[in-house]
């Protein structure tokens, strides 16, 4: 039989497709010694990924939280919307408490990327989550971990009770005070500040003309940090401040929201006087709040609608790129840009627009506030006036709008105030 020689080529052995790995990390504090850990834990997944052989380095997600029971974990949630993409394919994390502590959040996650074909491995338990017992054994031990947080709530709980009973407050972080062992002691170049705000709000002082005197002066908060109304506020009402201490305001709805909700009186409160040496006078420290009052009554009327108004997350400041929020005026509400409420015209030299103003635009565009916003996706505020109203189809109506007379602006407050004034000049000068 005579031999036959073929020339033939052999199909290319399958290349093994490689694992796309990413490793979620995560610490329950904001604390250095935490913030350490985090990094080494960022560091060592670093390692271990690259240096597996078949496996694809995708990062590490990583969340400084305060308890695992939060759904709010910025990385967590990027690290999820990353699966459902297709980029991942297997997470690897330390232990069930780091990935969730509610077992209900954690079987949930589980079983989403167990249907997108997406594993995860808990080093610490040595599961992977698509193996066919890992379901089962994670609830046990999910549950073990949730059980664990609540205990720790109790005893933390009752630890801070236990503290109020003896009238020691639980955070001794405070501006214009230092903790030490149990008592509050005065920090003097803070309780200047302290002074300063309170004397200036009860001169007539406005909380954003207070803001940019002290951010001028370069007198910072507690933590360092540059002022704002919230912070501001929450100086001016601060009952500390005399002396005295009023204890649990405020309690963590659950072991698992941790949301704080104001004490109604659902639980005691702690009334201690003379606690420690006082920086502003209870008789100063009433008259704010009755300021505060008054302020609040003159500019909001009582039974104001409260929720959402009709251009709220509506108007973009083209120059910062912010929401426009609404602001009470002595002459009426107006809608203004918050970096240029805050900070002032040199970080955003954009207008406020007056909000009757804003409507008799709208009504022009779209013939009536009721019909607003319809197809209307978001209104840019531009400089010159001008007003870009965007559409869900792409198209744009681009309209101006006239500055108000200052007569208008002018109250009959205002025009008292003026007369007064004027007279008291030309007495000066007479």
């Amino acid at each position: 039989m005579k031999r036959v020689i073929e020339k033939t080529q052999l199909p290319a052995p399958p290349i093994p497709k490689l694992t796309r790995v990413a490793a979620y990390a995560r610490v329950s504090s904001g604390k250095d010694a935490m913030l350490h850990s985090l990094s080494a834990q960022v560091s060592y997944y670093n390692r271990m990924i690259q240096s597996h052989p078949g496996w694809i380095f995708c990062g590490v997600y990583a969340d400084e939280a305060l308890t695992g029971t939060r759904d709010n974990r910025d990385q967590f949630q990027r690290l999820l919307a990353d699966c459902r993409t297709g980029k991942i394919d297997l997470v690897v994390t330390k232990s069930i408490s780091r990935f969730a502590r509610n077992t209900l959040t954690l079987l949930q996650t589980v079983r989403e990327l167990k249907a997108l074909g997406v594993d995860v491995y808990f080093e610490e338990q040595n599961i992977h989550s698509l193996s066919s017992d890992g379901e089962l054994i994670l609830t046990i031990l999910a549950s073990y971990a949730q059980e664990e947080s609540r205990s720790v709530s109790e005893n933390q709980k009752w630890r801070v009770h236990h503290n109020y009973e003896n009238g020691l407050v639980w955070n001794g972080t405070i501006l214009g005070y230092r903790y030490d062992h149990g008592t509050y002691i005065i920090e003097p170049q803070e309780a200047e500040t302290v002074r300063l705000i309170f004397e200036s709000y009860l001169q007539g002082m406005g909380l954003m003309a207070i803001i940019k005197m002290l951010n001028k002066e370069c007198r910072v908060s507690r933590y360092g940090n540059a002022w704002c109304q919230t912070s501001l506020m929450r100086i001016l009402r601060n009952y500390t401040y005399t002396g005295n201490l009023l204890l649990q305001q405020t309690f963590s709805d659950n072991h698992l929201t941790k949301q704080r909700r104001q004490n109604n009186g659902e639980l005691p409160m702690y009334h201690i006087k003379g606690a420690h040496e006082a920086i502003i006078p209870l008789r100063q420290f009433n008259a704010v709040q009755e300021e505060i009052k008054r302020r609040a009554d003159k500019y909001f009327a009582p039974h104001s609608n409260k929720g959402k108004y009709p251009f709220s997350g509506m108007l973009v400041c083209a120059i910062c790129g912010k929401h426009y929020r609404r602001k009470p005026t002595a002459s009426g509400p107006v809608w203004i840009c918050p970096t240029f409420n805050n900070r002032g015209k040199a970080e955003c030299p954009s207008k406020q627009i007056p909000e009757s103003i804003l409507i008799s635009v709208v009504e022009e565009v779209v013939g009536g506030m009721d019909a607003f916003p319809g197809d209307i996706t978001e209104v840019r505020v531009e400089n010159g006036n001008q007003l870009v109203f965007l559409y869900t189809d792409g198209q744009e109506c681009v309209k101006r709008w006239q500055d108000r007379s200052r007569a208008v602006s002018w109250t009959e407050e205002k025009k008292a105030a003026a007369r007064r004034k004027e007279l008291e000049r030309r007495n000066a000068d007479g």
